[in-house]
């Protein structure tokens, strides 16, 4: 149950938060060939035919064939798809074989990773299924995902050390990158248009808030230097890697390794009953918690209350299995919950190899491995998660029982196991999402067969329901399958950093139709069913509809009759789960360009857009578009209602954050330049074509915060040396100057519109205390014309001010009070330093803590969210916009999109235009005036 308690916090969309986004989105349309339809009285309904593929020529599902395929398995599929080169367009020799796993009816699959020169693809799988023996061999179904326009380079030409540098500073706090450490995963492509050449790294840092792990799987565009792709790993310390668990990475001790012996005895549970355990006796005549009867090594480890970073990727030396003089255990296996543990291990290891045969959590018999009774920073871990290599459950503490005690939190954890062996889905968005609804489904399926309740028992659909010391089974209880959501009324349209994308909060939609499916049909033609789609169907970056087809293919290819099928069919769509249903959820926005994936927000001004962005849907490599806040329609790019292009398409480099002043755009370019130099620099052009001006060019500078404004250019420029950071100015095209800032200073932001400059200016004061102050500039004058400096609090300590922005001649900016539970206020001065306001106090009902502000000469406009803390996660908690007059006033709904609102920017009088993630992948979209009431 990973992460059962603890959400990863909420930060603000980034580069990282919206383009990794991309990567899990959904499919606006499932385009198949020959499609199912979604009637389920239709016969035709419960074969998914031939799906096409998603930026690809290549299609991702194709059933119903029997086509001579004789030979080696792995040998026969490749030469099936080299033979078929119009139907399916795949390059042989871009195919590597990961395995050929071979089910109880005879079938074999085999699992080819595509490689494009040599470097893996992310998430590009493609499956072959195979039928019958030797001569009358014959493929049965074909699908996975598989990139036909790859052009990305395959040799990076940044060093690895810098990369690795960008990928801890993708911590967000600065505590957490002191002493954090990157793990070089290797080269990958990230699909998607030509694809992109990365560096995967694994980073691990400490979350300043209460000192538990942070982990992130980071991939740096290794021929620009940019973060392209980033998410929450699985769980703290969590192995994604399949290859890295699969070799000498094993944890547990090998018996024939160690001489031991099978061997039975008896063990106290939790409520201290004596319960039969098998275990291992060892040379010197005593005992250990090993299971030997199993072809899977089952050992438990007792932490005894050590730290769980001491857990990470192995096991300490001095941290042996539980043992004892003689085959009776005493009383601290029960209390530490390693009896539970180790029982629950050899529960869900006989579900899976007599059920479903499938030896072990790699199907190979390698060992099982479980850590009971670790603690975090010195306090209780109400929690539990797989590592990649072993389960580790927490101590539990007053409320919660130690969480090793409940078999379908252990069925949950080992099911990642197999996951990560089988499809290995990113946990990431709605793949993500499917990672904890199979672990739910399993965990589930194991405790209701071993425990023999019906499946309507109001205890089978609840995961973790045994865990809580007091209090109810369904108060206790993490989720349930039973909860009826689904996609069109409930999905959680949540961004990156919100659960990885509502990897938690959405499982239970697909989660719940798996359960409807064993509600339904008999539970063991069920769990053979889900588990087929996922060992034999299912790759990496699947989404919901994916999902549906893999288990409709995998019940084809069992034989269910068409009733059958058509019951699998219809709870999917009971749920919702079923091509194109992103449409179905209302929104009242107008949308500029889907599936924008840009690394940073939007700018506006004078009814024209623009930003930096990898086109619709991920698509290639990043460059800066343009388009009309007020078109009819927001077609894709190089439509005749689309956006255009304004970075040259000649310019490979990576587009930073872009801004327009409605007439021309700036923007920031990071890599390799024509020269083959690396680099940054600040470009500027007019929006309807013209030349491209240099503004700055550097090799060991950070330049971000671009601003224009008529021949105006200003930007912030940081020295990697020092860390030194001030403003530049290159004005009506004149050479670029610096503006001067007193010694230790520093410009946090930055806002230009006709000849005045503003920004936030932060420094230390005489006591080392931090003084953040807003600052108007002006360029004709050339010295600053007003600084307001911060009022103190009650309690004597200054508020924190940020989100600078000039609108109707003033500069706005947001006070925070160092108190954490007061919130912002919202303030307005003039330009010579007189004349403040306040536009919305900090004790107004609507005010919200740091908002990030954007205006234009009539509305401001802020982000606010609910502490989803009190409220849980739902889509209210999420960020949503509101509006009120540039002089002040009650705030009002912008829009009523139910999912997440971010990265806002003001255009002319009311109109607004956001990054929105309501329907599951991040729209860019607009709205004129507000929606009042929602």
């Amino acid at each position: 149950m990973q992460q059962r308690f603890r959400l990863p916090r909420v930060f603000g969309v980034g580069v990282t938060a919206v383009l990794s986004l991309a990567l899990a989105a959904p499919s606006a349309q499932a385009g198949p060939i020959g499609a199912p339809v979604s009637d389920p009285a239709a016969d035709s309904a419960a074969v998914p035919g031939m799906v096409a593929g998603q930026d690809t020529a290549t299609p991702q599902l194709v059933t119903g064939l029997a086509e001579a395929a004789p030979g080696s398995p792995a040998e026969a599929a490749r030469a099936y798809l080299a033979g078929h080169p119009d139907r399916y367009g795949i390059d042989p020799g871009q195919l590597a074989e990961l395995g050929t796993a071979s089910s109880a009816d005879g079938r074999r699959t085999v699992r080819f990773e595509q490689r494009f020169g040599g470097v893996p693809v992310l998430g590009a799988q493609y499956l072959v299924h195979l039928t019958g023996d030797g001569a009358g061999q014959r493929v049965e179904s074909v699908g996975g995902k598989y990139f036909t326009g790859l052009t990305a380079p395959t040799t990076p030409t940044v060093p690895a050390e810098a990369l690795r540098a960008l990928a801890i500073g993708d911590l967000r706090d600065s505590p957490a990158r002191a002493g954090a450490t990157a793990e070089d995963r290797g080269l990958v492509i990230l699909p998607g248009g030509t694809g992109r050449l990365a560096r995967h790294f694994t980073v691990r840092g400490t979350d300043p808030d209460g000192g538990a792990g942070l982990v992130r799987e980071v991939y740096v565009d290794a021929t620009v230097g940019a973060v392209a792709l980033a998410y929450d790993a699985r769980a703290p310390y969590a192995v994604t890697n399949t290859a890295a668990a699969n070799g000498d990475g094993r944890t547990a001790p090998r018996a024939e390794a160690a001489g031991l012996q099978p061997a039975t005895g008896t063990a106290p549970d939790l409520s201290g009953r004596p319960v039969k355990v098998d275990i291992a006796r060892l040379p010197d005549g005593s005992y250990q918690f090993t299971d030997l009867t199993r072809a899977a090594g089952i050992t438990t480890v007792d932490a005894a209350g050590r730290d769980v970073e001491d857990f990470h990727g192995g096991i300490p030396a001095d941290s042996p299995p539980v043992h004892s003089a003689g085959p009776d255990f005493p009383a601290s296996a029960g209390t530490s919950g390693a009896t539970n543990a180790h029982v629950n291990a050899a529960t869900v290891y006989d579900f899976y190899r007599n059920r479903l045969g499938r030896d072990g959590l790699d199907g190979k018999g390698g060992p099982i491995t479980s850590v009971v009774n670790v603690t975090s920073d010195g306090k209780p871990y109400p929690n539990a998660y797989w590592d990649g290599t072993k389960m580790v459950y927490g101590s539990g503490n007053d409320t919660y029982r130690p969480f090793a005690v409940a078999l379908d939190i252990a069925g949950h954890e080992m099911t990642h196991g197999v996951i990560q062996h089988t499809a290995d889905l990113v946990y990431l968005g709605q793949s993500g999402a499917m990672d904890e609804a199979l672990a739910d489904y399993f965990g589930n399926a194991i405790e209701v067969t071993a425990r023999g309740l019906s499946m309507n028992d109001p205890a089978a659909a609840l995961l973790g329901e045994s865990l809580c010391r007091t209090g109810t089974p369904e108060a206790c209880a993490t989720r349930r399958l039973d909860d009826h959501r689904t996609t069109v009324d409930d999905y959680l349209g949540a961004g990156t950093e919100v659960d990885g994308g509502g990897v938690h909060l959405n499982s239970t939609i697909f989660g719940g139709a798996l359960w409807d499916i064993r509600r339904t049909l008999d539970p063991l033609t069920a769990d053979r069913l889900v588990y087929r789609a996922l060992a034999d169907y299912l790759t990496p970056t699947d989404d919901f509809v994916d999902g549906r087809n893999a288990v409709l293919a995998a019940g084809q290819s069992m034989g269910l009759t068409k009733a059958q099928l058509r019951t699998v069919a219809a709870a999917f769509d009971g749920h919702g789960i079923r091509p194109g249903w992103q449409r179905r959820i209302g929104v009242d926005s107008r949308q500029l360009l889907r599936d924008a994936a840009p690394p940073v927000g939007p700018s506006a001004a004078k009814g024209r857009w623009v930003m930096a962005s990898t086109g619709q849907g991920g698509k290639g490599g990043t460059a800066v578009y343009t388009g009309s806040t007020s078109s009819p329609a927001g077609g894709p790019v190089g439509s005749p209602d689309g956006p255009t292009r304004v970075s040259p398409a000649e310019d490979a480099r990576w587009t930073g954050s872009a801004a327009t002043d409605g007439t021309s755009a700036a923007w920031v370019a990071v890599g390799t330049d024509a020269q083959q130099v690396w680099g940054m620099e600040v470009l500027a052009r007019p929006l309807d074509g013209g030349p491209v001006r240099s503004v700055y060019k550097t090799g060991n500078q950070s330049l971000d915060t671009p601003q224009v404004s008529g021949g105006d250019v200003a930007f912030k420029v940081t020295d990697f040396a020092t860390g030194r950071s001030r403003i530049r100015l290159s004005r009506d095209g004149a050479p670029v100057v610096e503006l001067p800032l007193p010694d230790g200073h520093s410009p946090l932001g930055l806002t230009l519109r006709d000849g005045t400059l503003g920004w936030t200016e932060h420094w230390k004061d005489d006591q080392g205390g931090d003084v953040y102050a807003p600052t108007v500039y002006s360029i004709a004058l050339g010295k600053v014309t007003a600084q307001y400096l911060p009022r103190a609090a009650a309690d004597g300590r200054p508020p924190v001010a940020g989100s600078a922005v000039l609108a109707g001649g003033r500069l706005l900016w947001v006070e925070t009070p160092a108190d954490p539970s007061r919130r912002s206020t919202i303030r307005s001065g003039a330009l010579d330093g007189s004349g403040v306001t306040d536009l919305l106090s900090g004790d107004a009902p609507e005010a919200v803590r740091n908002p990030a502000v954007t205006a234009s000469d009539r509305a401001v406009t802020y982000a606010s969210q609910t502490d989803h803390h009190t409220t849980g996660w739902t889509n209210a908690a999420l960020p949503k916009l509101w509006q009120l007059p540039l002089t002040g006033g009650t705030p009002e709904r912008l829009s009523c999109n139910r999912g997440g609102q971010y990265g806002a920017a003001a255009d002319e009088g009311t109109r607004v235009i956001w990054l929105d993630a309501t329907t599951g992948h991040t729209d860019l979209v607009t709205r004129n005036r507000p929606a009042a009431h929602c």
